[in-house]
């Protein structure tokens, strides 16, 4: 890891090689992000479920994840598969949103069943609910609830975890990193804007927008964003700010 002259952190190419800090920073950008969305839409008794805390732990993200990183020594491919369950999750639970009322549940869960199905040596549910906060009978009942409503589909393809992590990279939202070797200008993102709306490599949400204005969040992601909405409405903006600038300095 290197930092350019312009202040930017150049981060390896592939998510495997990146410090697990760097990901952590990246990750909770994006969830940041996707509960300050989520967090607008007015809470209805038909939308709760057993991931909502009565009110927002005092915690940040961020440093929840960090918490979680110390204490369990998760492992890569766990943090960021948590995104491809909260993807998940959305399009086969539609009343489901990610916000302060249920990110840290549903992460504590996530990397549980992660950790069990993805790893060879994991933590018990007794130090995972500690370090998440709950008791063990939450966890144990929150992750049964969680591998129904996946289905048991705990499993995604290397190639998923990479598309996540470049994306986490070229939509955070300080701009603060790039690829090492990469070209990181926005002009040159067109090709993953389309992977990444499209959802060629993985199911697409069934509301994820095609075109939206820039500058302007569209009401169907306002009502349920994903991770993969975000991803997409972000480099598509950065992309169409990048053309306008270009086009008043020509």
């Amino acid at each position: 890891m290197e930092s350019s002259s312009s202040g930017r952190v150049e981060l390896p190419a592939a998510f495997e090689e990146a410090h697990i800090d760097h990901l952590v920073l990246l990750i909770a950008d994006m969830l940041n992000r996707l509960m300050t969305h989520n967090d607008r839409i007015p809470l209805s008794p038909e939308s709760l479920t057993r991931f909502h805390s009565r009110s927002a732990p005092n915690i940040s993200v961020l440093d929840y994840l960090k918490r979680i990183v110390r204490f369990t020594n998760v492992e890569k491919s766990c943090l960021l598969i948590t995104l491809h369950y909260i993807d998940q999750i959305c399009a086969r639970t539609p009343i489901f949103t990610l916000s302060s009322l249920t990110c840290h549940r549903f992460i504590i869960a996530a990397i549980t069943v992660s950790s069990k199905g993805l790893c060879d040596s994991f933590c018990t549910n007794h130090l995972y609910a500690k370090v998440g906060g709950i008791s063990v009978t939450e966890l144990n009942i929150l992750e049964r609830e969680f591998l129904a409503t996946i289905d048991w589909r705990l499993m995604c393809t290397r190639e998923v975890l990479q598309e996540y992590y470049i994306n986490l990279v070229r939509t955070h939202s300080t701009g603060q990193f790039v690829i090492a070797g990469a070209d990181s200008s926005p002009s040159n993102s067109s090709d993953s804007d389309i992977d990444m709306e499209s959802g060629q490599s993985r199911p697409p949400s069934p509301e994820i927008p095609t075109r939206p204005q820039p500058g302007t969040i569209p009401q169907e992601v306002a009502q349920r964003a994903t991770v993969e909405q975000n991803m997409a409405f972000a480099a598509l903006q950065q992309s169409e700010d990048f053309k306008g600038r270009k086009g008043r300095d020509g």
